[in-house]
């Protein structure tokens, strides 16, 4: 599996993209559960229309990972054919208070790590794969863009330093929390247990920014879009973390094929409190 991955990432990403339309549509028809998740998903958002494209761009997403996870980071960065809104990055850097940098499960987001990572220092968490194969790979690929840290209490603390140093800090705002770290939250009108993490950190001062770097068409590479919130968020935790799940939405509505529709949003983890 290590050499086919390695093997992979040597392709030219108009053939990575082929090759992944096909495998999101071979995981569309093998697994029943995916299909539920995918079909129910993007049913409640109300963006149904997105649902053939969104299967294709699921397998583009997998087979594009090799890729970025080994490719050195001038050829990636050169696959980034246009780039916006980096100025709202270099004004929250100005505060000296930390960057939150929000990257949704959309389009390839761990490539606009690459590109951060070129400007400014950015730590992630980091938490091992179930497939001891994988590790090195992912920590190889991501040590390279990212401090990594344990996806623990020492990992946000580590996440808070960076932050009091000016620095940015990746965060994936809509991956369902374990019990303990999240609360419920409507998501496109339907609870979901959400993080709290990054609503706290935003508490320190830092300034969240949303990043989505979107797949051209044809393997062409991609465009990232730097965004900051619409509004401060504001009142108690509950309700900044429902106002964290509004901007995802309209974040997602930008390029909604392109969404992780298949993620299993809307489980309940083992011991959470059920939905009020």
């Amino acid at each position: 599996m290590v050499f086919l991955f390695r093997l992979l990432s040597r392709l030219p990403l108009p053939v990575l993209h082929n090759l992944g339309a096909a495998l999101g549509w071979l995981i569309w028809l093998l697994s029943p559960t995916y299909r539920r998740h995918l079909r129910e998903n993007i049913a409640q958002a109300g963006l149904a229309d997105a649902g053939r494209a969104a299967i294709a761009e699921a397998g583009k997403g997998i087979a594009e990972t090799p890729k970025i996870w080994l490719r050195p980071q001038d050829e990636l960065l050169a696959l980034i054919t246009r780039t916006t809104g980096w100025e709202h990055v270099e004004a929250a850097r100005r505060t000296g208070r930390g960057v939150i940098i929000l990257t949704p499960h959309i389009g390839c987001f761990e490539i606009a790590g690459h590109y951060i990572a070129s400007r400014m220092p950015i730590t992630a968490l980091y938490r091992r794969p179930r497939q001891d194969w994988l590790a090195p790979l992912m920590e190889e690929g991501r040590g390279r863009a990212f401090t990594l840290a344990p996806a623990d209490l020492s990992g946000v603390r580590r996440l808070i330093k960076a932050l009091r140093q000016g620095e940015a800090i990746g965060v994936l705002p809509d991956q369902v929390p374990g019990t303990g770290e999240g609360v419920w939250a409507p998501f496109f009108g339907r609870p979901a247990f959400t993080m709290t993490l990054a609503a706290r950190l935003a508490d320190t001062g830092a300034t969240p920014l949303f990043v989505v770097a979107e797949r051209l068409h044809y393997g062409a590479g991609y465009q990232l879009r730097f965004q900051p919130l619409s509004a401060p968020l504001s009142g108690d935790l509950p309700a900044r973390v429902a106002q964290l799940n509004r901007e995802i939405e309209a974040v997602i509505r930008l390029c909604p094929e392109q969404y992780l529709w298949g993620y299993n949003r809307y489980k309940k983890p083992a011991g959470a409190p059920d939905p009020q």
